[in-house]
């Protein structure tokens, strides 16, 4: 969703039946009100594909609702957008990398305060699974057989401002729905799906570099790591295609119109520390049986510099400490994968923001497809995001969108937090069944999910010693604003509680609807293989 060419949303489908679906999220836009005071020409961009397979037509409604409130919600005086800019042509401003480079060049207003940087990126088709990359020197290991996506299983997403490297994201694997197993997605989706987070850079250290009425080049880029097959790897441009991306700068102004102005950013930035390794086991006639593969990235970021404004001269920085694994196995000719990832990493603002997070990740999948013969998928995941925020940046901390009238005691609607701490996990089994003969799919998927949200006071606030490669989390009990505790069985809802302020309540049980079929058979999916009805991967 576009206004004009800012995105301000970026959501996805919920998992097809032959009956229809129907969902509603609700997001909060209070970031964004300096562009409601203007007129804004409205792009909402779903793609959707209808044919003599895929019958189903979308019915959009958007609605927006507009409150006053006391708040500490802060939103930036001004949004500027980097993006491909085609809202003059009705579309969408999404830029499509590596097709396409995600650059504008832009005038910024000469006495900014703070300015923060938000990157919205997803992999698409041969890039939405990128997690499950290998790297490049496996990609013809099984031979022709079987289609290897490379560039390694490793992604960032970089800013560069007039060259300079301003900061990096490495994004959460984000699973859509009828990724992986249909079966999983039924009717809970993945994490992030209906909301695709965006990741922040605090760009503030390079205010008196853009403040002086020049142009200035923002770039975003999606890098990968290409290797030459003996362990050595590099960070590289050249990965699948593609990755939609989208930029905004976020700024704050003061009050005083008088310039911003203090010292040039000074930037540490070294290339990130990458340690590769594969081995492929050999069978009968030196035919690859096995390749075992593992990647460790760590990358660590320091900038600053002296800021002036109308309240005096600070200094003013951005750090990050990043570190990545991810290790698996790729058998039967490439069409059986295990595999293991994590992701965590410390971002720290001196305005105070904090952000400690962790991604972990597995996959066990199956794929059998014989020719002429029915198609199989059989597969088990577990994943999460553990995200410890104190303070906040463009984006108002999670303790402040949430609906403390839900709570059962006036003491937790007057209080006041530094920081929210979220636990967001799922893990699940599924199978699926495609019957070219029939021209149907069959399935059955589990899916169990467990979300938290707690609000960080005073005493269990977590502090990242500055200049260091670590952080240290006070480990005081967080307070518990929300829980929901969900397990999905065969498109029904099982198991459902539901907490507010620790108090638990709304425990269901559902019993199988007559439409579903037990463990002992399959639940029909679709009218096509899995080729199509997967399709982005």
């Amino acid at each position: 969703m576009f206004f004009n060419d800012t995105e301000i949303f970026r959501t996805s489908t919920a998992e097809p039946t032959q009956n229809g679906i129907i969902w509603t999220y609700v997001k909060d836009m209070s970031n964004y009100v300096s562009l409601f005071k203007s007129p804004q020409q409205i792009i909402f961009d779903l793609g959707n594909l209808i044919d003599d397979t895929y019958t189903g037509s979308w019915n959009t409604t958007l609605t927006a609702t507009f409150s006053t409130a006391d708040d500490t919600i802060e939103p930036a005086d001004l949004i500027i957008p980097v993006s491909a800019r085609r809202s003059a042509e009705g579309a969408s401003s999404g830029f499509v990398v590596p097709e396409t480079k995600a650059v504008n060049n832009l005038f910024l207003p000469q006495n900014a305060k703070k300015a923060v940087f938000s990157i919205s990126a997803c992999g698409q088709a041969a890039e939405e699974f990128w997690w499950s990359n290998v790297l490049t020197s496996d990609t013809q290991v099984f031979g022709n057989e079987t289609t290897l996506y490379g560039h390694s299983a490793f992604r960032e997403l970089q800013l560069f401002i007039d060259g300079y490297m301003a900061g990096v994201a490495w994004p959460f694997p984000v699973i859509f729905t009828g990724g992986v197993v249909p079966g999983f997605w039924r009717p809970i989706v993945g994490i992030d799906a209906f909301d695709l987070r965006e990741d922040e850079i605090d760009i503030t250290p390079f205010i008196p570099l853009i403040s002086d009425n020049k142009t200035h080049t923002f770039e975003i880029r999606v890098v990968g790591i290409d290797d030459d097959g003996r362990g050595n790897g590099n960070v590289t441009m050249n990965i699948e295609s593609n990755w939609v991306v989208t930029g905004k700068i976020f700024i704050w102004l003061d009050a005083n119109t008088s310039l911003s102005v203090g010292t040039l950013p000074n930037i540490s930035a070294p290339e990130p520390t990458i340690q590769l390794h594969s081995t492929t086991q050999h069978g009968i006639n030196s035919t690859a049986q096995s390749v075992d593969y593992s990647i460790e990235v760590s990358r660590t970021l320091y900038i600053e510099s002296n800021l002036r404004t109308s309240a005096g001269t600070k200094m003013v920085s951005w750090k990050q400490d990043l570190t990545f694994s991810n290790s698996g196995t790729l058998s039967n000719k490439g069409n059986d994968q295990t595999m293991r990832q994590t992701t965590k990493g410390n971002c720290h603002s001196s305005s105070g923001y904090t952000r400690t997070f962790e991604y972990p990740l597995w996959v066990i999948s199956s794929y059998n497809a014989p020719s002429g013969g029915n198609l199989t998928i059989d597969a088990r995941m577990g994943r999460g995001k553990y995200v410890q925020e104190v303070g906040d940046l463009a984006f108002p901390n999670d303790w402040k969108t949430f609906d403390f009238a839900r709570l059962p005691t006036l003491p937790y609607n007057n209080r006041t937090f530094r920081g929210s701490h979220v636990n967001n996990w799922q893990n699940g089994t599924a199978s699926y069944l495609s019957v070219p003969a029939q021209k149907r799919s069959y399935g059955l998927g589990n899916t169990e999910q467990l979300y938290s949200l707690s609000g960080i006071s005073d005493d269990s606030v977590a502090v990242l010693q500055d200049g260091t490669n670590s952080a240290t989390v006070a480990q005081q009990p967080n307070t518990e604003l929300y829980m929901r505790h969900i397990v999905a069985k065969n498109d029904s809802i099982v198991y459902d509680v539901e907490g507010f302020g620790g108090q638990e309540g709304g425990q269901s049980t559902y019993s199988i609807s007559s439409q579903q079929i037990s463990d002992e058979g399959m639940h029909e999916f679709a009218l096509e293989g899995v080729r199509a009805l997967l399709g982005r991967g």
